[in-house]
């Protein structure tokens, strides 16, 4: 099995290449989308950028047309947006340039009536104006699909195999003045500003790509250094651990979760320790309760065999006395492992409460008269809940056998009855030496002495605390001690009660009395 585990850790990938890969797969989607917006789509934006300043450009002369500020607000929009602008005046079949304006320098072109007549038409069927890309000589260049623009996409034209200096963006609207004149204004950019940028950032962009990747690998490397090397130390402390030195210690500098981890760990080897520990220690007390009685019965009865005179009754009672204990211990070592496992479900009924207790306590009378122990049970009134009544019988038995070992010299135990709100607290007090209060969380464990002293308990199997734990956590009852050094200890449960209408209740001590009067 473990040949097996060591194999399937081999072939992970460890944390160093872990976050090598996901450094350098987060870097690659980063200059993917950086190429992707900066130099795909950089044609994109422009033209969007340029058609608006188009647009702006022609509301202004618009706005100005047949007034003689259109050629200074033509010079103005010519020169911020680095355009060549014509508008012509449209008449009975012709088109009479009215204004030219170019930032450049150069000659403009002087446009065919023909041509003039098609951007005229054309801005008509389209509401007015249009946009288009024409190439030297104004040749329209027909418009790419997403496909196209990819660079293994294939393209009858692109800004590559027709010259950026020959490319122009053209908008073409018609307009009219106040006096109802038609004006037709034509504004042509050229694109070689785009594609001269476009190369410079596809150079720079392989240098960036190439530093960036060196710096992620850098930075992986930096992590896994300052991530990973808690992780080894305290993997190779968890090595120590399952041989079973619980004595490791786990250390977690750097990181906040790191430190927590190693926290954790600390204390679940600190668990596993005290439960090997409490395992050794059941494991040597329950063999010295079974060892106890198994050499008094031997004892006696190879006496017994031996020497006729001593088969008399009380060495037989001693053989069953120690034989009934011994079965007691069977047995509550049986229910406790059959609660733990779920075997062991309860059965609930309403009955009396303190009906119950009265009844537990006429049973221990002997123990009263005979070993001097006051037994009290105060209570205002008879109380009713809804629980298994054999399991509450036991947890009642339980707690009056811890109380009475250790009820101190003056062997005083009392049982209290309150009624808080819709629930009843029974409280098991003695009056012996007390719980160190860093002891009172290990007291339901099994076996566990507070002393550390394993001794012969004079009532009981020593398992009551671990039975009574598990019966209150099946009935989700509220339960817990209360103990100070020297006074005692107040072992105390609380459940709901039943509002229920019933005969008087049973007093079992009272009834037990008066036949003993009677007789």
């Amino acid at each position: 099995m473990k040949a097996l585990v060591k194999k399937s850790v081999k072939k992970g990938i460890s944390v160093r290449w872990k976050l090598l890969l996901y450094m350098m797969g987060f870097v690659i989607v980063i200059l993917l989308i950086t190429w992707f917006f900066q130099i795909f789509l950089l044609g994109t934006f422009f033209r969007s950028t340029k058609k608006d300043e188009m647009r702006e450009s022609a509301d202004e002369l618009v706005a100005q047309l047949g007034s003689e500020s259109l050629q200074k607000t033509a010079l103005s929009a010519a020169a911020d947006h680095s355009l060549y602008i014509s508008v012509y005046q449209i008449g009975a079949g012709t088109a009479e340039q009215i204004l030219s304006t170019d930032t450049s320098g150069k000659n403009p072109v002087e446009l065919p009536i023909s041509r003039l007549e098609e951007f005229y038409k054309k801005a008509k069927r389209e509401n007015n104006s249009f946009f288009s890309r024409f190439s030297f000589g104004y040749a329209e260049v027909p418009k790419e699909s997403f496909w196209d623009k990819l660079p293994f996409g294939r393209k009858e034209y692109s800004e590559n195999e027709i010259s950026a200096k020959h490319m122009l963006l053209i908008y073409v609207r018609v307009a009219e003045d106040a006096s109802g004149q038609e004006y037709l204004i034509l504004m042509d950019a050229k694109l070689q500003p785009l594609s001269s940028t476009v190369r410079t950032l596809s150079r720079q962009y392989v240098w960036i790509a190439v530093i960036i990747l060196l710096a992620a690998i850098g930075m992986a490397l930096i992590l896994y250094k300052k991530i990973s090397a808690p992780i080894i130390r305290m993997n190779d402390s968890a090595k120590i651990l399952s041989l079973g030195k619980y004595d490791v210690e786990f250390s977690g500098e750097g990181y906040r979760e790191t430190r927590e981890l190693a926290q954790t760990l600390n204390y679940a080897a600190h668990e596993l320790s005290r439960a090997d520990h409490l395992q050794k220690e059941l494991i040597a007390n329950i063999s010295h309760d079974l060892r106890t009685p198994l050499t008094l019965i031997k004892g006696y009865g190879e006496v017994m065999r031996d020497l006729p005179d001593e088969n008399t009754p009380e060495n037989m009672q001693v053989i069953i006395d120690e034989s009934a204990r011994l079965s007691d211990l069977v047995n509550d070592l049986l229910d406790l492992s059959r609660m733990q496992a779920g075997a062991r479900i309860p059965q609930p009924e309403i009955f009396d409460l303190t009906a119950t207790v009265n009844e537990v306590l006429v049973r221990y009378d002997a123990l009263v008269k005979h070993l001097g122990y006051h037994l009290e049970f105060v209570y205002d009134e008879h109380l009713w809940i809804s629980a298994d009544r054999s399991m509450i019988l036991q947890v009642l038995y339980n707690l009056l056998n811890n109380a009475i070992n250790y009820a101190g010299e003056n062997k005083e135990v009392i049982l209290t009855q309150e009624a808080i709100e819709q629930r009843v607290r029974i409280s098991v007090t003695d009056k012996g030496h007390g719980i160190e209060p860093d002891q009172i969380p290990l007291i339901w464990d099994r076996y566990y002495k507070v002393d550390k002293i394993h001794k012969r308990t004079m009532i009981g199997t020593g398992l009551g605390l671990s039975i009574v734990k598990e019966i209150f956590n099946l009935h989700h009852a509220v339960y817990g001690v209360d103990s100070k050094l020297g006074e005692g200890s107040s072992f105390w449960f609380e459940l709901p009660t039943v509002e229920i209408a019933q005969p008087k209740p049973i007093d079992y001590k009272t009834e037990k009395e008066n036949e003993s009067k009677l007789n």
